[in-house]
């Protein structure tokens, strides 16, 4: 058909015989199919094909066009690394300038974040969340690491502005250190091609965003993360993909970020081959990412990054259990230790998938932020070490009186010289009954119970952000969480924390340092932990930590006799302590980032910092959104008393109420009711 419109008319344009395609392939089909406008392309010429991304039944179509993905032809030649770096430094006229050719739709502002300039709408049609500029930097942070690894593996130097001349250190555990350092000297004094930011390179990485929204975090992939060959930005909403195919032509990335408007899991499916998967996938979506987990641990390439984010910590901290195993396999329980369980319960979830395909996930990082959680893991592929998958998961046993809590391993892993041996795990490790309190346990999991960061690889993250502070603008929350992060003991899943110990007991709270001195010098290892500001993780027992308690309760008495037989305060304090602890504070009980005052857990910015609402097809925000606040939260924060009388009273329910008229609260709807029940 081509062939015949080119011979019609040969010395027509591209766009004329592009129009008279479109008008054929709707004659030949009988009804209309969904195009990308060439209007919105104007600094690259797009072929008929990327035209014609959706041909509704035509199956031969189908087959040619796999993928919405765009192809792009320069027909005027991609920005050069010199006008990136020359943009970095531009002012907002020069920003407008290059911006000149997109226009604002009525009622459209521009967002901006990073080195990213957003169009946004101001009805609700597309997500946006300012709350999530963290989980972009720290993206963009981590995503850069792993290029640079990865590109210098190919010989090719990542180079970032602003930056000092970093030592390149490998992320694969198969080398050993003399392998690195030589493959150092050789970068060293062979030469290495460089790439930059906003420069397409063809060796580089191919990075996919399942659930791209206005395409924020592609854009600014584009723009601040060195090493990429490509960026496609997909999501389902056409409004969507409208909008982000706008700002990446606003943002002058069509170079390397394409928009595509398809089913997320079935783009990552047919992108299965070896040849054809991406480097990186990135998947945050408005809820649960369990419905996309099976296509990604499949689609991504042998050795790359999935960058996963949880924001349903509802149930997966543990309020609806049953919903959490229908999910992601996996039990929660509602504790203290809530957050980092739901690392390991997503971690647990996408290494029991990936196990299905002959694969295993390697965790880079794992942080929970704010109201979500966000994983960064390598998926590498090899049937040996998948079966060590059973040994790396454990269950959960939560006593519901103390908190004291036991991890029982799924599997076990003997090695006899070069014979490995894998068995079922013997145990119950604990009786019907705690030990400690008498009450019984809960059981949860199972969960991820190997470490869940590769403190070599946050090191080089910490590294970088902490040289190039004006990089990001959550640089100093970004540094202060990693830090925290690699002074975690690594092999002591989950924590205590010392605010619920002294509940339990109901005594007074131990100063922390004074806390972790005394495990310190009963010879425990104890570190804090970035998910809870109070979390004690230590390899102590569960006695070990109550007879740091009953020394600290002689020290500040409860009054006992208050105390029920049946409580657990009252069982655990009628046992002598085994030995006597020490509080004098230890100069090493005081960790780097504490004493740095380092941003660790900062107070939110502003009212309601947190979810918001979900985008509607038609736009717009439920009138109600507010009232309904209001109306559930911060129920007995009420400053003026009249409006008591607009609850019920409920003794006067119970007939118990003996205030009459005088009762604060009101009798009316009780009244009501009774008269027509009469």
């Amino acid at each position: 058909m081509r062939q015949e419109l080119s011979a019609r008319d040969p010395g027509s344009s591209p766009r004329a015989r592009v129009s008279r395609l479109r008008a054929a392939c709707f004659c030949m089909l009988g009804r209309p199919f969904l195009l990308f406008s060439c209007r919105l392309f104007s600094p690259y010429t797009r072929s008929v094909r990327s035209d014609l991304w959706s041909l509704g039944g035509n199956a031969g179509a189908s087959r040619r066009l796999r993928s919405m993905e765009a192809e792009v032809t320069t027909a005027n030649p991609p920005p050069t690394p010199a006008a990136f770096s020359a943009a970095d430094t531009s002012s907002d006229a020069a920003v407008q300038e290059k911006t000149a050719a997109v226009e604002l739709l009525p009622g459209e502002t521009v967002v901006r974040e990073g080195k990213a300039a957003i169009l946004f709408p101001s009805a609700n049609e597309v997500f946006y969340n300012p709350v999530q500029e963290f989980n972009r930097d720290l993206t963009c942070a981590v995503i850069t690491e792993f290029a640079r690894d990865l590109l210098t593996q190919r010989g090719v130097k990542v180079v970032v502005p602003g930056e000092t001349e970093r030592v390149v250190v490998s992320l694969s555990d198969d080398k050993s250190e003399a392998d690195v350092q030589a493959e150092q000297n050789n970068g060293a004094e062979e030469p290495l091609c460089s790439v930059t930011a906003g420069e397409k390179c063809e060796q580089g990485l191919r990075v996919l965003e399942g659930l791209a929204a206005s395409g924020l975090r592609s854009v600014r992939f584009a723009l601040e993360v060195p090493g990429l060959h490509s960026v496609t930005a997909n999501d389902f909403s056409s409004k969507a993909a409208d909008l982000i195919a706008r700002n990446a032509q606003y943002n002058g990335v069509g170079h390397l970020l394409q928009a595509s408007c398809r089913d997320a899991s079935m783009l990552m499916y047919e992108m299965r081959k070896k040849k054809d998967r991406y480097d990186v996938i990135d998947l945050d979506p408005y809820g649960s990412p369990a419905g996309f987990l099976d296509a990604a641990v499949q689609a991504v390439s042998e050795g790359g990054l999935l960058c996963i984010t949880c924001t349903d910590m509802a149930v997966m901290a543990g309020n609806s259990g049953e919903t959490c195993y229908s999910k992601y396999g996996s039990v929660s329980i509602k504790a203290k230790y809530c957050h980092e369980m739901a690392l390991r319960i997503i971690l647990h979830s996408l290494d029991q998938r990936a196990a299905v395909y002959q694969r295993y996930i390697q965790p880079l990082l794992s942080v929970s932020v704010y109201f979500y959680i966000r994983v960064f893991v390598r998926v590498f592929t090899g049937q040996a070490t998948v079966k060590n998958s059973a040994s790396k998961q454990a269950l959960l046993y939560n006593c519901v009186g103390c908190g004291s809590f036991h991890l029982q391993r799924m599997g076990r892993k003997t090695i006899n010289g070069k014979n490995v041996k894998y068995s079922a795990a013997t145990g119950p490790p604990v009786g019907p009954e705690c030990e400690h309190c008498g009450h019984r346990h809960q059981l949860g999991g199972p969960i991820w119970a190997e470490p869940i960061h590769d403190s070599r690889f946050v090191q080089k993250v910490l590294s970088a952000v902490a040289g190039n502070p004006s990089r990001f603008g959550t640089s100093k929350r970004i540094e202060g969480v990693l830090s925290m992060v690699t002074e975690e003991l690594e092999d002591v899943p989950l924590y205590y924390t010392i605010d619920n110990l002294s509940s339990t007991l109901h005594c007074n709270t131990p100063p922390l340092l004074q806390f972790r001195s005394a495990l310190l010098h009963a010879g425990h290892r104890v570190s804090l932990s970035h998910a809870c500001k109070n979390a004690i993780k230590t390899n102590a027992p569960p006695a070990a930590i109550w007879d740091i308690m009953r020394c600290w309760e002689k020290a500040n008495p409860v009054k006992k006799e208050k105390l029920s037989p049946t409580s657990p305060a009252f069982k655990i304090l009628s046992c002598e302590p085994s030995f006597e602890a020490c509080f004098t504070v230890r100069e090493d009980a005081n960790p780097q980032s504490r004493k740095r005052h380092l941003t660790r857990f900062q107070e939110n910015p502003q009212a309601f910092w947190g979810p918001k609402a979900r985008a509607k097809a038609g736009g717009g925000i439920s009138t109600d959104l507010q009232d309904k606040r209001k109306k559930y939260q911060n129920k007995r924060k009420i400053t003026d008393s009249s409006q008591l009388k607009n609850f019920p009273c409920k003794k006067f329910k119970k007939g118990t109420c003996d205030h009459g008229d005088q009762c604060c609260y009101s009798h009316e709807e009780m009244e009501t009711s009774a008269e027509k029940t009469e």
